[in-house]
């Protein structure tokens, strides 16, 4: 089992929606996601609480790896990540365990691949597109702003939704911490002793036609 630490009340119910898509595109059918452990942002940056909430996930009847994710906010992820990554490797021990920061929200993972979210999602057709999807600080309020004017954005109900619909290959070319978040679910198989033999799928990488 893959245990998820999160930090937004919507991030519960989307992170493991996003992992069980993950499996599905690895080919593995056999590896549970646990229900996240949620804690607020301050306690996923401080090494104390931290290593609380990575010992509590540990110790999850099932736990064979760890994955802490939360939104960068204005924090470099190169900086900050690698230094939480290395408090949280200490307190999940002889289990794998990873730190994935979304480059400033995880909305901009949606936002690296809107055009596969109009229609049904909620977006209308001539939702704009960026060209650096990680670039505005308010991932969620953009989205706000472009549903459809029947709708809003509330993350405990779009976040999973639009985390089911969301095209992953053009978030994974689009967006350098969707690609981050690819390769630390990678490692964490490989890790924990599960074979993929390609990951991520190849037609992933494969330039846009």
């Amino acid at each position: 089992m893959i245990q998820p630490i999160v930090e937004g009340h919507g991030e519960v119910k989307a992170v493991p929606l996003l992992l069980r898509r993950f499996l599905a595109e690895a080919g593995v059918f056999d590896l549970r996601i646990g229900t996240p452990i949620r804690r607020r942002r301050p306690e996923l940056v401080r090494e104390d609480s931290l290593r609380r909430t990575v010992e509590l996930a540990r110790r999850q009847p099932g736990c064979s790896a760890i994955l802490v994710l939360f939104d960068g906010d204005d924090d470099c992820p190169r900086e900050l990540a690698p230094t939480i990554e290395q408090w949280a490797s200490d307190a999940a021990a002889s289990l794998p365990c990873a730190v994935v920061m979304a480059h400033r929200e995880y909305e901009a993972w949606f936002l690296a691949a809107i055009e596969s979210l109009v229609g049904p999602a909620g977006l209308p057709e001539d939702a704009p597109r960026w060209g650096d999807p990680e670039a505005p600080r308010d991932a969620k309020g953009l989205l706000e702003r472009v549903m459809f004017a029947t709708s809003s954005y509330h993350a405990i109900v779009d976040q999973p939704s639009l985390t089911a619909r969301f095209d992953l290959p053009t978030a994974f070319r689009r967006s350098r911490s969707f690609r981050r978040m690819t390769s630390a679910f990678g490692s964490l198989l490989r890790a924990r002793g599960t074979d993929v033999a390609v990951w991520p799928p190849e037609q992933w990488t494969l330039a846009q036609p």
